[in-house]
């Protein structure tokens, strides 16, 4: 079915339409329709220098979930009319399920509407993901590809990913899935998620349900099992895999509610996550691999407010709860990156087009839908973390208005998703009849600059290069694929966006694929790690881990690099390395640790994991007697060696220390278990 918006858009307020808004008591009370939603757009405070148009509003679109753009300009969208229908009074409002829409803008100013895919078997679907002739839908309890096999825009097959993920009909289920710069897969999950399964078999019908299909466990590359049970992941979590699910890495865990991930093209990853409902504490994240991120206790599944309650029994002032909401005071716990306040957070790129102004290129740009604000977040370094701040991109008084998702187009323009209702989240909507659900998608560019499609040619190694450096991930997915495909025919080309680009972000998708061709993978990693650049050097290693080389030449190249990130890079490169070098590469990067960066910290805790009792012991036989400094105890306090218990007993029985430092080296004893811990808990009680 395709559609045609005309202007002026109130021709399409037809008679079924009038008068609706005035008697339904759930529809917006500014109106409904076209022209109600291009009023609407004078209530838009937009930064300097940019301005917002609408591209499409109801009937066309309701309820958008998710959107992505595709390589020719044209924006795909999930919508959730049927949202919480299985189980809210209003049921199914669309019985023939909801859908997956595509809206491209004419010469003539309108916008073409044409339904890729509608099915009962989507059911508010929170991911979408145009790469080519193929579109990936995250709706729990599935992760599945649409194919257009035959060009005519509509789906022909259906084919699985993933399966038997927890979270159907709930905001905290599976989320979308990007392309990365690596040519990987990454994407997150909520923590109603709990796991992921292949399907036995991948081939489903292309209509009807597939709910209850065979299914076998997820096994990552680490050999864990992907669940929440605690062994060791809890909650939500970020995944890595291959562009067919196979080889899933589990990147981190512990969150609420993730609701996306964006990768920059060093590799990088960035996400949101919602705090408890009531609560101030939305948070940005880096993404650090392999790390914890403290939503519930590590070791016994317990939620903030146990902590949270005792501390506030000792007088905790109400300030620190939020750290107490992520267990931020924990040792094994990656620091936070930014705290926003109350929020829904939702859709989150990493814009790098050029399009915007500068303090918006190279940064998260983010949708919060209760405060009604789509940001970015500038970062700057610090230490081997980083530090950012907040820049309003897009905000309004229409408390109608609810982002749920933006993304780039080809031009480096913005395109936003507005879920339209009067609250977001708690299993509610305000709009509950079809006839008046709201639902629109605007623009955001610079003032007076018209939307545009560069042309695309993907015929060259040149133009594809062009299209790998594309803001929109969908012309940089098939650009990756062509050059990748090329192999060393695309080495002279790329090479020379290698050397002589500019742009580091623009030299490291080159290199990706350089560093896959047969052959030369060795020679540009090694190029990589000596670059003046450090994001280069991190993307020369993360490069080296992922094409399995041997890490261990490249990290004693860099273990006493002057850039604290590329040290921590090199601490997480030796995570699970069986290496006997292991604990003396580990021993120097701990020796560096400089007492106050907690982000390093962690990292040498990331690590040193499953080799604690080597790594303590290479550490301390090299700083002898010297252990007992600042940043030497941090890193007795974040160890879970067997010597850690008798260390930590020497530090506690310290007469200088505070009460709050005491308590900090006790709370360290909940991490560790076995009789070294009983014989060290013993020795201080028998001290006192």
């Amino acid at each position: 079915m395709e559609k045609i918006l005309l202007k002026p858009a109130k021709l399409l307020l037809v008679a079924s339409l009038a008068g609706v808004a005035s008697t339904a008591l759930s529809a917006n009370p500014k109106g409904v329709g076209p022209e109600a939603a291009r009023e609407a757009l004078s209530n838009f405070k937009v930064a300097q220098g940019l301005e917002v148009s609408l591209l499409a509003s109801e009937p066309l679109v309701r309820n958008p979930t998710d959107l992505d753009v595709d390589q020719n300009g044209r924006v795909w969208v999930a919508e959730g009319v049927n949202y919480r229908s299985s189980f809210q009074k209003w049921g199914v409002l669309q019985p023939a399920g909801d859908r997956i829409i595509v809206l491209e803008p004419q010469t003539s100013g309108g916008v073409k509407e044409t339904v890729f895919y509608q099915d009962p078997s989507v059911n508010t679907a929170l991911g979408i993901c145009i790469l080519g002739n193929k579109v990936i839908v995250s709706d729990s309890p599935n992760i599945f590809v649409l194919t257009d096999t035959d060009g005519d825009g509509k789906a022909d097959e259906r084919e699985l990913i993933f399966t038997g993920i927890g979270g159907h009909d709930n905001d905290h289920g599976i989320h979308a899935v990007v392309f990365g710069p690596d040519g990987k897969l990454y994407f997150n999950m909520g923590n109603a998620a709990k796991q992921l399964y292949y399907p036995v078999t991948k081939t489903v019908p292309l209509h009807g349900q597939v709910d209850h299909v065979p299914m076998k466990p997820v096994v990552d590359l680490a050999g864990n099992e992907v669940n929440d049970k605690g062994k060791p992941y809890r909650q939500g979590m970020v995944f890595r895999c291959n562009l067919d699910g196979s080889e899933v890495e589990t990147l981190a865990w512990n969150f609420r509610n993730n609701y996306e991930v964006a990768v920059d093209s060093f590799g990088t990853l960035w996400q949101s996550d919602n705090d408890d409902d009531g609560n101030r504490g939305v948070r940005i994240n880096y993404v650090m691999e392999y790390g914890n991120y403290g939503y519930v206790d590590e070791m016994t599944g317990e939620g903030w407010p146990t902590g949270w309650n005792k501390a506030k029994a000792k007088g905790a002032s109400e300030d620190t709860k939020i750290a107490y909401e992520w267990h931020q005071f924990d040792p094994g716990v990656v620091p936070n990156l930014l705290h926003t306040g109350a929020g829904s957070p939702t859709g989150i790129i990493f814009y790098e087009g050029k399009l915007l102004p500068s303090v918006f290129r190279n940064a998260v740009i983010h949708c919060d839908a209760l405060p009604r604000v789509v940001r970015a977040y500038p970062t700057h370094l610090e230490g081997a973390g980083y530090q950012a701040s907040i820049q309003d991109l897009l905000t309004t008084t229409d408390d109608w208005f609810r982002p749920v998702d933006v993304c780039a187009a080809p031009d480096g323009a913005l395109y936003i998703a507005d879920w339209n209702d009067a609250g977001v989240g708690g299993h509610y909507m305000a709009d509950q009849k079809v006839e008046t659900m709201t639902g629109r998608i605007y623009r955001v560019g610079p003032v007076g600059i018209k939307a545009s499609v560069p042309k695309l040619n993907l015929g060259t190694a040149a133009g594809c290069i062009e299209a790998l450096n594309s803001p929109n991930l969908s012309r940089r997915y098939l650009g990756w694929t062509k050059l990748h495909d090329m192999q060393g025919r695309a080495e002279k080309p790329l090479l020379k966006s290698w050397k002589k680009s500019g742009d580091s972000h623009s030299r490291a998708r080159a290199l990706q694929l350089l560093a896959r061709i047969p052959g030369c993978e060795q020679k540009y990693v090694n190029e990589a790690v000596h670059d003046a650049d450090p994001d280069l050097r991190i993307t020369g290693l993360r490069i080296a881990r992922s094409r399995r080389l041997d890490v261990l030449p490249i990290l004693k190249s860099l273990i006493r690099d002057n850039s604290p990130q590329v040290r921590r890079e090199c601490a997480i490169a030796l995570r699970h390395n069986t290496s006997p070098e292991t604990p003396r590469l580990w021993a120097e990067l701990a020796r560096q640790h400089d007492g106050h960066d907690r982000w390093y910290l962690e990292a040498l805790g990331i690590g040193a994991d499953q080799q604690w009792d080597a790594c303590l012991e290479a550490w301390i036989s090299a700083v002898g007697e010297q252990w007992d400094t600042p940043a030497g105890r941090d890193i007795v306090w974040r160890s879970r060696a067997k010597k850690t218990p008798e260390l930590l007993a020497k530090i506690i029985k310290e007469k200088n220390l505070s009460p709050q430092e005491r308590e900090h080296y006790f709370r360290s004893f909940d991490f560790i278990a076995g009789p070294e811990k009983e014989a060290a808990l013993l020795e201080l009680i028998t001290a006192q």
